[in-house]
């Protein structure tokens, strides 16, 4: 009997031996398993999400800097016009003309005409008044307007409330050509049209002119300050 179990003992140390092995095996491999997947669950995350966020991060980016610079451009290429307006010219009911200083030579005589602004905002005067002769009743134009003096260079002359701009008026004597071709006739005022305007302004003046096709009148471009007849 002892021979018989001794084998029987033996054989089941073996089983057990080969269960605990193929358990320890199984459970040696199981752990693997967790331990692989593990990591691959972890990292699958890891590499997926970033990708999905770069995109969706960049492209808002992206869009606000297009916007950005739309923005910019645009300003830069704003024309300075849109936003300073040039000042207006001056009307005929902006200004009062006055005889200024004059100054007689041999044949002529030399009239400053003063434009003065009396409105209440600044405007400015550019190129030649027109300028001539007139008298009667109604007062109307004797003889040819001013031809110009082109001696002093045109300028934008702005005037403040108040200011003043002045042309030379140059006036020849109505005596140094024949009565035929002259024809005197008296007047009594200077029919002044301001730079630009269709109103004139009529300046009380008394001179002799000539009703024919005499030209006796020369005037200056508009310049700065009261002026001198000089």
């Amino acid at each position: 009997m002892l021979r018989r179990v001794f084998p029987a003992t033996v054989l089941t140390c073996v089983t057990a031996l080969a269960t605990g092995c193929s358990a320890g095996s199984s459970s040696s491999v199981g752990t693997a398993a967790v331990t692989a997947s593990g990591p691959s669950a972890t990292t699958a995350p890891v590499t997926t999400t970033p990708a999905a966020t770069t995109p969706a991060t960049t492209a808002p980016a992206a869009a606000n800097t297009a916007r950005s610079g739309s923005t910019v451009t645009s300003a830069q290429a704003q024309p300075a016009g849109t936003t300073h307006k040039r000042t207006a010219a001056c009307a005929t009911r902006d200004l009062n003309a006055r005889p200024g200083v004059s100054q007689g030579t041999a044949g002529s005589v030399y009239q400053v005409i003063d434009f003065t602004n009396i409105s209440r905002i600044t405007c400015t005067l550019y190129g030649y008044p027109g300028v001539s002769l007139a008298g009667g009743s109604p007062v109307r134009q004797i003889g040819p307007a001013a031809t110009r003096n082109t001696t002093a260079p045109r300028a934008l002359v702005t005037l403040a409330p108040g200011a003043t701009g002045n042309a030379l008026l140059r006036i020849t004597d109505a005596g140094n050509y024949p009565t035929t071709q002259c024809h005197p006739t008296g007047a009594q005022y200077l029919q002044v049209y301001p730079p630009g305007q269709t109103t004139p302004i009529y300046v009380a003046y008394s001179s002799t002119a000539c009703a024919g096709t005499v030209g006796l009148l020369s005037v200056s471009a508009v310049q700065p300050g009261s002026g001198s007849a000089s």
